[in-house]
């Protein structure tokens, strides 16, 4: 596995020494990794990736166009640091986040340090990062910044550097719980034996800290995300699960006399402390972008009258900027009185005759790129300009005319550290992603990281979406260290907690989501048994076949292949519903229903018509029946799960009611009222129940009418009716809502219906009521 093993000449590497020895911190790990067998190595790795599959873990690539969901990229091997150099990186990480939070200050405050001439004021004032909106608007709690990430990397003199500060909205930390696990799982026996710190420990403060931020212990703390296309949705909605805080979208949201408030079935409820998951300016379209569409009108009036504490403050993108890492060595001076303990890579800003000739003077050795980008030094969008061709002379034309747009930074020759490549150990470049969190006893350290290792020996390709991969980072101390979980110690008398309300977002997906769920039900059945019919009488079976387009219409679904377009569109829709409720969906349901899609995708290019399609559509019936089974057996019977179920049973009664309509109607041919008992999945029940002859009147009683057969259009009517009753304001001070009023009228005269009096024309202006019900709900708790 080692024999390949060379770093680069004049490259620090993490796992060797200059001599080619290994560094104390790796002898154990690599002691435990060379006694497994191959077969045991590729189980161990297998087992981690087997994780990180079961519980979803993805990131959105983007690229021509288009995006989709990757699985994530673990490089297996952790990145190992001992616990006295840790320190040291900790206590030089938290001085830099106290300069951050000085400079933030200032940048929104008095502004002196423009006003003194230690920060160029186009630097500031042109930076698209700077809000000024923002200047004035004083933190509720005194601080701008809660939350930072830092991305280090070893440089060749074995030091580490700072390569860029995160302060807009920094992601990873969801990744690196997710890491650590999966890494864990393959290394169990050598992780319990290396004293690695948990990470629960950071995580749990963190969120002990932003609720004692909340003014009003009824409010809530809620995370909000860009939405579901976003890179890092993934780690919002996880991150959201594992802290207990509410998911949020901007239109989830709204503000009323100065305070945030969330949209619930339940009505307006209060949001105290907003973690902030997107960039600044989309925050808020009348005073920021007024372009966005995915931020929340008045969130800066809110935040000016201190109606609601932001993590981290609106503006807070102005400290990304790569240009200011030319003037934080001195703005440490002038805030902290201190040297930095840990340097920037090198930078100059481009705006001074002084910095321009010392760029001209070796441009060699430069990344000359866009002053206001926030990106890493290696993969900026004007990388390596001084090396791009340009002379000498063309160089510093273009430094002299755009200097204040341009900075320099030194180009980054990063440590390598080992990653398993087609069985072997191999040096590949690293950078670290740090975590800070403001706790109540200040800033703290997350004892590990994200690490970032590039997929070839290139430096560039470390970033995710130019194939980089992600490794864990593990902390190695001297002494074993407390178990510490998100669970705190008690401290008072325990109190059984009041679930929260859920946001008419969520509420939505769900109904949504039982819909589109049933509805693919339906039309498996429905496909099944045209199927099965194809195959045993062929032509004969043309007139029942024709009889069941309109139903295949109306679902829109061409049922000539044998899994059509139309199914597929379903369980996608399916998807996208659930996919905006991740946070409050479980893992299991999630993969079983992406599991069912795959196997539905990959049927519809294989599948031929007859029986073929039929004993598909079994196993996709099946399939579907183990994530409803998820669904009814594990998910909290809270106001999620009731939506969830009004939705399945709107869906199955509208279904049924148009099934009836088409296959029990007095001209349909002969066979159809067979083929209605099939497709409602009653036939055994019919046979026990009724030992005449099939006939309208007795297939209209069992799947119209039957209280106890889970198919009626009765039962699903039932079910509804109790799920409604419950919802919140279904019944104010003894009067019904509009739509328990509606619910109440179609269940009774359902209920005290004659299956004779059951026309085709009753059956149809039932499903319109049913229908209607739908409209009435959005009209009440989903919009």
């Amino acid at each position: 596995m080692t024999r390949d093993y060379r770093p680069p000449a004049a490259t620090q590497d993490e796992l060797v020494d200059a001599r080619g020895e290994l560094r104390p911190v790796w002898r154990g790990f690599m002691r435990h990794l060379l006694a497994l067998s191959e077969d045991e190595r590729t189980k161990r790795l297998a087992r981690a990736d087997q994780y990180l599959m079961d519980s979803g873990v993805f990131y959105r690539q983007y690229g021509t166009g288009q995006s989709v969901e990757r699985p994530w990229p673990l490089s297996h091997i952790p990145v190992l640091i001992a616990e006295g150099e840790w320190q040291g990186l900790s206590a030089a990480l938290i001085q830099r986040a106290d300069l951050l939070e000085g400079l933030m200050a200032d940048l929104y405050g008095e502004n002196r340090l423009v006003a003194e001439g230690k920060l160029p004021a186009g630097l500031i004032a042109a930076n698209p990062e700077w809000l000024r909106p923002m200047v004035g608007v004083r933190p509720r709690d005194g601080h701008y910044l809660h939350f930072l990430a830092f991305e280090i990397g070893r440089g060749p003199d074995g030091n580490w550097w700072v390569l860029a500060d995160r302060a807009q909205a920094p992601s990873g930390a969801g990744y690196a719980l997710e890491n650590r696990v999966a890494t864990s799982r393959a290394f169990s026996e050598v992780y319990a034996g290396m004293n690695v710190p948990r990470l629960a420990g950071f995580f749990r403060d963190f969120r002990d800290q932003l609720q004692a931020l909340r003014h009003d212990p009824q409010a809530r703390v809620a995370i909000l995300t860009p939405g579901t296309m976003n890179e890092t949705y993934y780690e919002h909605a996880y991150i959201a699960r594992y802290l207990g805080f509410t998911l949020v979208e901007g239109e989830d949201l709204t503000v009323a006399g100065d305070r945030l408030l969330v949209r619930t079935v339940s009505g307006l409820r209060p949001v105290d402390v907003l973690w902030r998951r997107m960039d600044s300016g989309f925050a808020d379209p009348v005073e920021l972008n007024q372009m966005s569409r995915i931020g929340t009108p008045g969130m800066v009036s809110a935040l000016r009258a201190q109606g609601l504490t932001m993590v981290n403050a609106l503006g807070s993108g102005v400290l990304e900027t790569r240009a200011l890492m030319a003037f934080l060595p001195k703005l440490a001076q002038d805030l902290l009185g201190a040297d930095l303990m840990m340097p920037n890579i090198a930078t100059w800003w481009c705006g001074g005759a002084g910095e321009r000739q010392a760029v001209l003077a070796d441009p060699g050795r430069m990344v000359i790129s866009d002053a206001f980008a926030t990106g890493l030094p290696y993969d900026g969008p004007l990388q390596g300009l001084a090396a791009s061709g340009l002379s000498h002379a063309d160089l510093a034309a273009k430094l002299a005319t755009e200097g204040p747009q341009l900075v320099a930074q030194e180009a980054v020759t990063l440590s390598t550290t080992p990653a398993l490549v087609e069985g072997r150990l191999q040096p590949r470049p690293l950078s670290l992603r740090v975590f800070l969190a403001r706790t109540a006893q200040g800033w703290q350290v997350m004892p590990g990281g994200f690490g970032r290792i590039g997929a070839s020996p290139e430096p560039n390709a470390i970033a995710m979406q130019n194939g980089g991969n992600a490794a864990d980072v593990w902390i190695v101390a001297d002494k074993p260290q407390p178990v510490v979980s998100m669970v705190a110690p008690p401290t008072a008398a325990y109190r059984r907690a009041t679930p929260g309300s859920l946001p008419s977002r969520a509420a939505d997906n769900l109904f949504w989501l039982g819909r589109y769920v049933e509805r693919a039900e339906g039309i498996m059945r429905l496909l099944r048994a045209r199927n099965i019919r194809l195959a045993e009488a062929g032509e004969a079976a043309t007139p029942l076949l024709a009889a069941m387009d309109p139903l295949f219409d109306a679902l829109d679904t061409k049922p000539e292949t044998g899994v059509p377009a139309g199914l597929l569109s379903a369980l996608g829709l399916a998807i996208s519903s659930a996919g905006h409720v991740r946070d409050r969906f479980s893992p299991d349901a999630w993969q079983a229903l992406i599991d069912l899609n795959k196997t539905a995708a990959r049927m519809a290019t294989k599948v031929s018509p007859g029986d073929d399609a039929a004993r598909a559509l079994s196993a996709l019936l099946r399939k579907l029946t183990g994530f409803s089974g998820l669904v009814h057996e594990n998910m909290y019977r809270f106001l999620g799960w009731r939506f969830l179920t009004i939705g399945r049973h709107h869906e199955r009664a509208m279904g049924m009611a148009a099934n009836l309509a088409v296959l029990a109607d007095a001209k349909a041919p002969e066979g159809a009222l067979d083929l209605m008992i099939e497709v409602g999945d009653s036939v055994m029940t019919h046979r026990r129940r009724f030992s005449l002859q099939t006939s309208r009147v007795t297939v209209i009683d069992l799947l119209a009418l039957d209280e106890m057969n889970p198919r009626s259009m009765r039962y699903q009517l039932d079910g509804m009716a109790e799920q409604l009753r419950l919802l919140p304001e279904a019944d104010e001070y003894g009067m019904p809502s509009d739509l328990t009023r509606a619910m109440l009228r179609l269940h009774t005269d359902l209920a005290t219906t004659r299956p004779e009096d059951l026309t085709t024309q009753a059956i149809w202006a039932l499903r319109g009521r049913i229908a209607g019900l739908s409209d009435l709900l959005t009209g009440a708790y989903l919009r």
